[in-house]
């Protein structure tokens, strides 16, 4: 015969059989509470009877095959299932009428952000919040912010980070909620990069020419906007002065032969000469003779033909550039 149990005890019987039958159940998106008292539950419970088990499992499956549809927990749920079906801007509109936080670390957001970004939002927070950030996100970027702080703040805040043993995780996750709250704060963007990096990435797919006559209109307009596209161009002629010598090789590894002594016989002109005579420099002088000869035997090629080389190449030094394989060197020139 079943023994009589409470709905608590119910809930602790289900979860252990799912987990013992291998089902992976989310406890931890229960609130804290629950939690707590379904652990309580399962600790309490000492064995049950085969008759009490199968009551409670069918009961069980039965209240689910008389479910038709569930919704979300809560705000927060009903966001997340959400989420990417309504615009972000929505989103945010919806968390500040709630007050409902989004879901997950906030900490990991926080350590996304740049310096530029993160500054603001400790100007005004108290030494003991700001230690706790910079304890917490990448050593680097801490150190750029404590270097653009002024000396006594920087030098409390330093102080402050030697205490941050004593603080709570509780205490971190609040400071982290406060600091991600003032981001949402902020309206939505629509674009995630900046304007300078998108332009510069049109600028470097451009041919020359057009490349050259949108720079020469956009110093005229905004002399100092134009001076940072500079910056984000990277282009055939940027090879020889903005790569180090000893990162030609991975950059030739993943271009063709052919490719490669297309780029060379279309680069006759200065500065894209220089770029050609630095690739050359920085082979083996077995291969670099070969290539001289292949280039020879190629002769001219047209204009379009060898701009679609050399973008080949560059494309190639671009990508491990941003995969962090080969570090470009700052440049103004474009």
């Amino acid at each position: 015969m079943a023994r009589k149990i409470n709905s608590a005890e119910k809930a602790a019987i289900v979860v252990r059989f799912l987990m013992a039958e291998g089902a992976n159940v989310p406890i931890d998106s229960l609130p804290e509470n629950l939690q707590a008292e379904l652990t309580q539950q399962m600790g309490s419970l000492r064995l049950i009877d085969r008759t009490t088990l199968i009551q409670v499992v069918e009961e069980f499956a039965n209240e689910l095959e008389q479910t038709g549809l569930t919704f979300p927990a809560g705000i927060a749920g009903a966001l997340s299932e959400m989420d990417g079906e309504i615009s972000a801007n929505a989103a945010v509109q919806i968390r500040k009428r709630t007050g409902v936080r989004a879901s997950g670390d906030p900490w990991e957001r926080l350590r996304t952000l740049e310096p530029e970004k993160l500054l603001p939002l400790i100007e005004e927070e108290s030494i003991e919040v700001a230690a706790v950030l910079l304890f917490k996100i990448d050593v680097k970027k801490a150190a750029q912010m404590l270097g653009q702080m002024p000396g006594e703040r920087a030098r409390r805040i330093t102080y402050a980070i030697s205490l941050t043993n004593s603080v709570t995780p509780d205490a971190v996750e609040r400071i982290g909620l406060a600091l991600t709250t003032q981001l949402g704060d902020e309206p939505v963007r629509a674009f995630t990069n900046p304007p300078v990096d998108r332009l510069g990435a049109i600028f470097n797919s451009s041919r020359s020419a057009t490349r050259d006559d949108l720079l020469e209109g956009l110093d005229s307009q905004d002399q100092e906007f134009a001076t940072k596209v500079r910056k984000a161009i990277f282009t055939f002629k940027h090879i020889a002065t903005r790569i180090d010598a000893r990162d030609i090789a991975a950059v030739l590894r993943g271009v063709d032969n052919a490719t490669l002594i297309t780029a060379l016989a279309g680069a006759t002109v200065s500065p894209l000469k220089e770029s050609a005579d630095f690739i050359l420099s920085n082979m083996s002088s077995r291969i670099a003779d070969q290539i001289r000869e292949a280039v020879q035997e190629r002769g001219t090629v047209s204009d379009e033909g060898g701009e679609n080389a050399m973008s080949d190449v560059v494309a190639n030094a671009r990508e491990l550039a941003q995969n962090g394989e080969i570090l470009l060197i700052e440049s103004v020139d474009a």
